[in-house]
């Protein structure tokens, strides 16, 4: 697979931020190149899972629960500036991005377990006339073993790689997943990271990378200041020359700043899923959300439903909030 020919041959890339928050600012990076040096018209999605400082809710909202939102494809909507959840009137990082750039985004219900957010995006994608799909993770954990030290929210990213292996195999339409920002959501560490690649790698996944530039930078500067991120604008930093330890997540989460934060890599989703990304492999017949956390639990990994869940209960800190 190459990454490299897909990106720039994409006329209609769709590119989805697959962790929840602010994630979809770290697709944007892919986006963005696409446009400005491929003549191309990408559009831009996420899912409906805000962290608890913007939902209070655990876990993400159903579709069922949008307003202002048009269905693309079972439990795939069309997000505007005024997408919200119904109740609250909680307005998505998606919303926000539509604003931002004057556009439609997407927003994916990860409820509904990776079998069925395949086929929901496969006929989203026709209906958009997409010509490539990229799921982006900013990060890295979404390539976790599941024993690594400060991994916190590994589900959602679970979800939507196996989502995207299914569809990779199925061949309806070429698949990357991408890497954004290694190590910047402070969970996996970017050695971790680095070594989870090399296993993709090793495996015949590897598919290609891509650095951030000025104007790419410059953009996703104005995306930061519209939507709420602190993972997506490490990277940033990173681009900026910017080296050593820093904090986020209210000084919860060490992140280790260096130039290889400002490169998305890029993976073949189905070898990725075969080999490193065993979280995804766990979850990938799984019919729901619910099915895929108690999988993960089973292999005794905590995921960010459980933090969340907790925290509802005791008035405490969720620990990942984008």
């Amino acid at each position: 697979m190459d990454a490299e020919r897909l990106l720039s041959e994409a006329r209609r890339p769709l590119c989805i931020g697959i962790g929840g928050g602010g994630d979809v600012v770290g697709a944007l990076a892919t986006g963005e190149a696409c446009r400005l040096y491929s003549g191309a018209n990408p559009m831009l999605g996420g899912v409906t899972w805000e962290r608890r400082p913007i939902d209070p809710l655990p876990g993400p909202r159903a579709a069922a629960e949008i307003a202002d939102a048009e269905e693309l494809g079972p439990g795939v909507l069309s997000a505007r500036a005024a997408t919200r959840v119904r109740s609250s009137g909680v307005r998505f990082a998606e919303a926000r991005m539509a604003e931002f750039l004057g556009e439609p985004t997407v927003l994916v219900d990860v409820n509904r377990g990776a079998p069925t957010v395949a086929r929901g995006l496969a006929v989203a994608v026709e209906r958009l006339e997409c010509d490539l799909l990229v799921l982006v993770d900013v990060g890295g954990d979404a390539l976790a073993h599941g024993h690594e030290s400060g991994l916190a929210s590994p589900l959602c990213d679970a979800v939507m790689l196996a989502a995207g292996a299914i569809m990779a195999e199925e061949g309806s339409l070429p698949v990357l997943a991408g890497v954004f920002g290694i190590g910047c959501d402070g969970e996996l560490t970017p050695a971790e990271v680095l070594a989870r690649l090399a296993e993709v790698g090793a495996a015949g996944g590897l598919a290609g990378a891509r650095g951030l530039t000025g104007p790419v930078v410059e953009r996703l500067d104005a995306a930061v200041a519209a939507v709420p991120t602190e993972a997506s604008a490490q990277a940033l930093r990173c681009f900026r020359g910017e080296l050593g330890e820093t904090t986020i997540r209210a000084g919860r989460r060490a992140v280790q700043l260096s130039p290889v934060g400002a490169m998305t890599v890029y993976v073949d989703p189905a070898v990725a899923v075969s080999s490193a990304a065993r979280l995804a492999a766990a979850v990938r017949e799984c019919p729901d959300l619910e099915a895929a956390n108690q999988a993960l639990n089973a292999l005794g990994v905590h995921t960010e439903l459980d933090w969340e869940r907790e925290a509802a209960h005791t008035s405490a800190p969720a620990s990942p909030p984008d």
